[in-house]
C-alpha cells in the first residue's frame, strides 16, 4: 500500500472515529430527550382525557365520548388512543337493539348464556344501592316502577374465553302480555373507542426508523364512576414527530461531516502532491490495472527504489494483460454452462454433488428426492420438440417454484433428460411428506393440462450423514421404484429406520480400524508431466485409504471419514495415514511426490499441526515429496485457518495442493494469497473439454494465471483421449487418467 493511501486511510479513520463518537452521543441524547418528552406528553393527555370523560361514565355508549377522543387524536401527536371498559359490560338497550325490539314496549326479563363461556351478572348501579340503603332505614322513597328502566350487565368469562369474542346468548323478552325467547350472537369487547394514526412521516426513510428504534411505552389513566373504577384510557405517543426531529438533526450532522471530510482530504491531496509526486504514475498504473486498462510507465523515476517498483509494475501489467482479458470473457460463461441447464434453468448434477458435499461437511439433515418423468421418450415421439420443451419446463417449474412454508431450503436439479433431483435441506419426515404431496398434486394438474395420465414418480430418502452421495441416490432410486408400483404420479418416502447401519456398530468398527491400523493405503491418480523436457514423467500420486467392515466389504471413504469426524477420531486417522505414507516413501525409495488428504478438523487443530511439523522435521529427507491436499470447499470454509496451515507447511519444506478447484468456492483473485504449490482442477472443467470452447478458454486462462504466480495446475481423471490431448495442448503442467 502506498504512503499516500496509508495517510488517507489513517486520517479518514481518525476523522471517522471522532465524528462517529460525537454523532452517536448526540443522537442518543436527543433520542432519550424526545422519548421522555413524548411519553410525558402522552401521560398528560391520558390524565386530562380521564378527567374529561369521567362525567360520561354513566353511559359508556355515549357518542360524545368518541367525539372527544377523535378531537384529541386528530391532532396527530398520538399513535393510538383507546378507551377500554373495566369489565365486559352491556345494557338492556343494546340487547333490545340487537333483537329489534327497542320500541319502548318490550323489556328484558332474563338473560342466559352457556356456562362454558362464562356467566352474566346484573350490575348494581348507584340508584339501586340508594334504594337498598333507604329500605334499611325505613325511609320512603319514590318507588317508581323500574321495570322498563335501562339495566346494566357484566359478562364474567370463563378461563378459556378471557379475551371475549362473539358468544350466543338467550334473551327472554316480555311486554306485559307476551313473552318470547330470542337467541342472538353478542360481541363482548372491552374496547369502547379506539383511534389510531399512521406513525411514520413521509420524508423519514424506513431504514432510519429501523436503525434507530424509538420505544414509546403506552401510558394510561383510570376513570372512575363514583367510587368504582369504570374504564381505562390508554394513550400511545406517535413516534413520527420524534423521528422527524431526530432525522433532521442526524442529516445536518452528516452533511457537516461530509463537507469537513472533503475539505480535509482536499488539503491532504495538495500536500501529498508535492512530497509524493514520483509515486503518482505508479498509483495511476495500479488503478488502471484494477480497472482492466493495461499500460506501462515510459518515464521511469530516478529514485532507485521507486524505479524498481515501476519496472516490476510494467512487467506485471504486461503479463496480466493477456490473462485478464481471457478470464473476464470466459469465466462467467463457463460457470453458467457448467452449473445451469439451458432449458429449465435448474442446477445440473455437478452442482447437486457439490451441495451434497456441503451437507456432508456441515453434518446437515434432510431428504433427497429422485424424480423422473414417466415415458418421456414416448411423449417426444408423439409431440413436437416445442411441446416437449414446454412439458419439461413446466415440470421443472413445479420443482423450483413452490412458495409454501414447507418448501423453504428446497433446491431442484436436472441430471439429464427426464431425471431430476431435489435436496430438501433441514426437512423432517412430516415436511418431506408435505412437499411430496404438493408435487403429486401439481403433477396431476400438469397431466390434465397435457392429456398425460402419468407425469412422474417420486422416490425420497433421508440424508445419511455417514453415507455417500451415490449411496443416497441409490436409496432414493429404490424408493422411486417402489413409487412406480403404487400408481401414477405416486411417491414413496423412506424413513430414518431405513438407514442401514446402527451408529453404535459404526463407532465400534471405526475405533477398531483406527486404533489398530486395520486399513490399507493405496496410491492412485498417477499424474504425469504433459510438456517440456520431463514430459511423461510421473510427478505425483494420491494416497488413497481403504478399510473393510466385519463382513469384508469395503467401506466408502466418504462414509469412513464422516463417522471418524463424528466420533472425533479423524485426527488420529490422519496421523496414521501420514506415518504410513512416510514409511512407504522411505521403504520403497519413491522419487515422485505423494498427496495426502487431510480433514478440516486436522488443519484446524493446533495439536495436530504441531505433531505434523515435528514429524516432517524428523523426516526432512522426504519433506519435499509430501503434498498435503485440501478441497476447495474446505479452504473456502475457513480461509484464515487454511492460510495459517499453508504457511506452516511451507516453512517445514512440504507442499500444498487444493483439489477439486472450482471458481464458485475460490475466486481467482484470491489464489495468490494462499501460498499454494499446486491446483488440481475439478474434473468438470476438463471432462469433454475437446469439444467445449468455454472450458478450453477457462483452462488456458488458469494456466496463464498460475504461471504468473508460480502455481502448477493439474487436470484430474481425464478419461477420453481427445480430452487428454486438448489438455496437453493448453500447457497444463500435469494430468492423471
Amino acid at each position: 500500500m502506498s504512503l499516500s493511501k496509508q495517510l488517507y486511510i489513517i486520517i479518514s479513520l481518525i476523522f471517522f472515529m471522532i465524528f462517529t463518537g460525537n454523532f452517536i452521543i448526540s443522537v442518543t441524547n436527543t433520542k432519550a430527550y424526545l422519548q421522555s418528552e413524548s411519553i410525558t406528553k402522552a401521560q398528560d393527555t391520558a390524565t386530562s382525557l380521564g378527567m374529561t370523560l369521567k362525567t360520561f361514565m354513566q353511559d359508556k355508549q355515549d357518542p360524545e365520548i368518541e367525539t372527544i377522543i377523535k378531537a384529541i387524536a386528530n391532532r396527530g401527536f398520538y399513535k393510538e388512543i383507546r378507551l377500554e371498559d373495566i369489565n365486559f359490560s352491556f345494557t338492556t338497550t343494546q340487547l333490545l337493539n340487537k333483537v329489534g325490539k327497542n320500541d319502548g314496549t318490550w323489556y328484558v326479563q332474563a338473560i342466559t348464556i352457556d356456562p362454558k363461556y362464562g356467566q352474566i351478572k346484573q350490575q348494581n348501579d348507584d340508584a339501586e344501592l340508594l334504594n337498598e340503603l333507604a329500605a334499611l332505614e325505613n325511609e320512603e322513597l319514590d318507588n317508581t316502577n323500574t321495570t322498563n328502566s335501562v339495566k346494566s350487565y357484566i359478562f364474567v368469562p370463563s378461563q378459556a374465553y378471557l379475551n371475549g369474542g362473539h358468544f350466543p346468548i338467550e334473551v327472554t323478552l316480555t311486554n306485559d302480555t307476551t313473552s318470547l325467547t330470542e337467541n342472538v350472537e353478542f360481541e363482548f369487547d372491552k374496547v369502547l373507542v379506539k383511534q389510531t394514526r399512521e406513525e411514520k412521516f413521509e420524508y423519514v426513510p424506513q431504514w432510519f426508523i429501523n436503525l434507530i428504534p424509538i420505544e414509546l411505552k403506552e401510558t394510561s389513566s383510570e376513570i372512575s364512576d363514583g367510587w368504582n373504577k369504570a374504564a381505562v384510557i390508554y394513550v400511545s405517543a406517535n413516534a413520527g414527530e420524534a423521528y422527524a426531529k431526530l432525522y433532521e438533526q442526524a442529516k445536518g450532522a452528516i452533511y457537516y461531516a461530509i463537507v469537513a471530510f472533503l475539505v480535509s482530504i482536499a488539503l491532504l491531496v495538495l500536500f501529498l502532491r508535492f512530497i509524493l509526486q514520483p509515486l503518482k504514475n505508479i498509483e495511476k498504473l495500479a488503478q488502471n490495472i484494477a480497472k482492466g486498462n493495461f499500460g506501462v510507465i515510459k518515464n521511469l523515476p530516478w529514485t532507485t527504489e521507486i524505479k524498481n517498483v515501476a519496472i516490476a509494475m510494467n512487467d506485471m501489467s504486461t503479463k496480466i494483460e493477456s490473462i485478464i482479458s481471457k478470464l473476464n470473457n470466459n469465466l462467467a460463461n463457463i460457470t453458467k454452462q457448467l452449473s445451469v441447464d439451458n432449458l429449465t434453468g435448474l442446477q445440473l448434477k455437478q452442482t447437486f454433488e457439490t451441495d451434497m458435499k456441503k451437507m456432508f461437511m456441515a453434518k446437515s439433515y434432510g431428504y433427497i428426492l429422485t424424480i423422473k418423468i414417466d415415458d418421456l421418450a414416448s411423449y417426444a415421439n408423439k409431440h413436437s420438440s416445442k411441446e416437449v420443451n414446454h412439458f419439461i419446463k413446466s415440470f421443472a417449474n413445479i420443482l423450483d417454484t413452490c412458495k409454501s412454508d414447507f418448501c423453504k431450503n428446497v433446491s431442484a436439479y436436472r441430471f439429464y433428460g427426464s431425471e431430476f433431483a431435489v435436496i430438501a435441506k433441514e426437512f423432517s419426515h412430516e415436511r418431506a411428506t408435505q412437499l411430496v404431496e404438493h408435487f403429486k398434486k401439481e403433477f396431476e394438474k400438469l397431466g390434465v393440462e397435457l392429456g398425460k395420465d402419468g407425469v412422474a414418480h417420486v422416490g425420497a430418502t433421508p440424508f445419511n450423514p455417514i453415507g455417500t452421495t451415490y449411496g443416497i441416490l441409490d436409496a432414493a432410486n429404490e424408493a422411486y421404484q417402489l413409487a412406480k408400483q403404487i400408481g401414477p404420479n405416486e411417491a414413496y418416502i423412506r424413513d430414518e429406520s431405513d438407514l442401514t447401519r446402527d451408529m453404535e456398530e459404526w463407532r465400534e468398527l471405526i475405533y477398531d480400524i483406527i486404533d489398530h491400523g486395520k486399513f490399507e493405503v493405496g496410491y492412485i491418480g498417477d499424474a504425469h508431466i504433459l510438456n517440456g523436457e520431463k514430459k511423461g514423467t510421473l510427478v505425483m500420486q494420491e494416497a488413497f485409504t481403504q478399510a473393510k467392515d466385519k463382513n469384508g466389504d469395503s467401506i466408502p471413504i466418504g462414509t469412513f471419514i464422516s463417522i471418524a469426524e463424528k466420533y472425533e477420531k479423524v485426527i488420529d486417522f490422519d496421523k496414521a495415514v501420514v506415518k504410513k505414507v512416510i514409511d512407504y516413501i522411505n521403504k520403497n525409495q519413491i522419487a515422485h511426490e505423494i498427496s495426502i488428504n487431510l480433514s478440516l478438523d486436522s488443519i484446524e487443530n493446533s495439536v495436530f499441526i504441531s505433531w505434523l511439523l515435528s514429524t516432517i522435521h524428523a523426516n526432512a529427507n522426504v519433506a519435499s515429496q509430501l503434498v498435503f491436499s485440501i478441497t476447495a470447499y474446505g479452504v473456502a470454509k475457513d480461509e484464515n485457518k487454511f492460510k495459517t496451515f499453508s504457511k506452516a507447511i511451507h516453512d517445514s519444506g512440504a507442499k500444498i495442493i487444493i483439489k477439486r478447484f472450482e471458481t464458485k468456492f475460490i475466486p481467482l483473485d484470491n489464489i495468490k494469497e494462499y501460498n499454494l504449490d499446486y491446483i488440481r482442477l475439478a474434473r468438470d472443467y476438463t471432462n469433454g473439454i475437446a469439444n467445449d470452447s468455454s472450458k478450453q478458454g477457462f483452462v488456458e486462462a488458469m494456466q496463464e494465471l498460475s504461471t504468473l504466480i508460480n502455481i502448477k495446475v493439474f487436470a484430474e481423471n481425464v478419461k477420453e483421449d481427445e480430452d487428454f490431448e486438448k489438455v496437453s495442448q493448453l500447457n497444463i503442467y500435469g494430468a492423471s487418467r
